[in-house]
């Protein structure tokens, strides 16, 4: 008898932890699976490199300690604007586009296939309060929208720090495409008015930030710099209406 029904316990754990083991393998799979499309490497743009006059860049620098240069991403003239194709995460601007006192900068950035280039969403935008660009001391900050319909604020200083947290935010004013390969498109405005910098996305404000949180040791110079434009790693976009309202 206890023969069998030390048999009969067996048996019931067998049915219970087998299922139970397959859940947790496949969970295991699954984060492994968003872990590596999280850590998506950077590619080389076919025919990189920045083709509009005045205009330079700088990759980040995790992209530099992997061997990456602004010439692995791609910069050109199009359609009246600006098409951007990475390749490393990379900011670019115009020294002559200089900002000081109150002001505003805005752009249009269309998406025209979403994750087209990429596993997972990634975002674009509008920078500004560059200073000592191109150089180890390089700090400026930006505004970048997804087209899920999320956005983060960053900056460098030189290091990177964050302004809106360590997860991308939703707002529901974010388009958000319709899927991959879908288009999608974002207005971005970044405003300095006094002691405070805010974003706007599709003409409504999506969080305003004081001078104090963003000025100083290890983050901006000041609010006054060259502004320009921000684009993630693996992203394909057009940039359209770009400059200082």
């Amino acid at each position: 008898m206890r023969l069998i029904y030390g048999m009969t316990v067996a048996a019931a754990l067998a049915v219970v932890v087998a299922p139970l083991a397959a859940q947790t393998g496949q969970a295991q799979g699954q984060g492994r699976a968003q872990g590596a499309a999280q850590e998506e490497g950077s590619r080389a743009v076919a025919g990189g490199g920045i083709k509009v006059a005045g205009w330079t860049g700088k990759v980040d620098a995790n992209e530099e300690a992997a061997g990456m240069t602004i010439n692995n991403a791609k910069f050109i003239s199009e359609g009246g604007g600006f098409h951007i194709t990475t390749g490393p995460a990379s900011t670019f601007w115009n020294p002559a586009n200089k900002a000081t006192g109150n002001y505003t900068i805005k752009a249009t950035f269309s998406e025209p296939e979403y994750m087209n280039v990429n596993t997972h969403p990634h975002p674009y935008g509008i920078a500004i309060a560059g200073n000592d660009l191109g150089t180890p001391n390089m700090s400026i900050m930006y505004c970048s929208a997804y087209g899920n319909g999320t956005f983060i604020v960053r900056g460098f200083g030189p290091a990177a720090f964050q302004i809106n947290g360590p997860r991308p935010e939703a707002n529901a004013i974010i388009n958000k495409a319709a899927g991959k390969g879908s288009p999608v498109k974002q207005d971005i405005e970044v405003s300095v008015a006094g002691d405070k910098v805010s974003c706007s996305i599709n003409g409504t404000v999506v969080g305003t930030y004081d001078k104090a949180a963003i000025v100083g040791a290890g983050k901006l110079k000041s609010l006054d710099g060259v502004y320009g434009i921000r684009s993630a790693h693996n992203t394909d976009i057009i940039v359209t209406g770009f400059g200082k309202k």
